[in-house]
C-alpha cells in the first residue's frame, strides 16, 4: 500500500508540473533555442527531497518498511555507466520521456507514451537476457 501511495503521488506530481508533456520536456532540453526553463523547479524539488531522504536514512538505524536501506554502494564511474548515461539523455531528448513520466503519461492514453514505455519494457528485458 505504501508503494501504490507513493506511486501515485509521484505520478500525480509529474502531472501537475508539466513533465508528463514530451513537448515541454523537449523545450527544457533545448537550452541552444527555444529555452522553457520552467522545469528547472521541478528538478530542484526532486533534487530537494532526494537529498533530505539521504540525509534522513544516515540517521536512522532502519527504514520504517523494510530491513534495511537500499543504497549504492559504488562510487566508480566506468564505460558502462557513462554510455547508460548518454543513452538515458540521448532518449530523453529525442522522445521527451524518462521512465517514470512515461509509465504516468500511461494514464491519458497517448499513443508516444505507449511507443516509449514498450521499448522500454524491450529494452529491460533484453538487459535482463545478457550474458553475464
Amino acid at each position: 500500500m505504501a508503494a501504490l501511495a507513493a506511486g501515485l503521488l509521484f505520478g500525480l506530481g509529474l502531472a501537475l508540473s508539466g513533465m508528463l508533456d514530451p513537448a515541454r520536456v523537449r523545450g527544457f532540453l533545448d537550452i541552444g533555442g527555444a529555452w522553457d526553463p520552467s522545469l528547472v523547479f521541478v528538478l530542484g524539488g526532486a533534487v530537494s527531497v532526494s537529498a533530505l531522504g539521504y540525509a534522513l536514512s544516515r540517521r536512522l538505524a532502519r527504514p520504517a518498511l523494510a530491513e534495511t536501506f537500499d543504497l549504492p554502494t559504488s562510487r566508480r564511474i566506468d564505460g558502462p555507466l557513462v554510455l547508460g548515461a548518454a543513452l538515458f539523455g540521448i532518449g530523453w531528448g529525442l522522445s521527451g520521456f524518462c521512465p517514470g513520466p512515461a509509465v504516468a503519461a500511461l494514464s491519458t492514453g497517448a499513443a508516444p507514451a505507449l511507443v516509449f514505455v514498450a521499448a522500454m519494457l524491450v529494452g529491460m528485458a533484453a538487459h535482463a537476457l545478457r550474458p553475464r
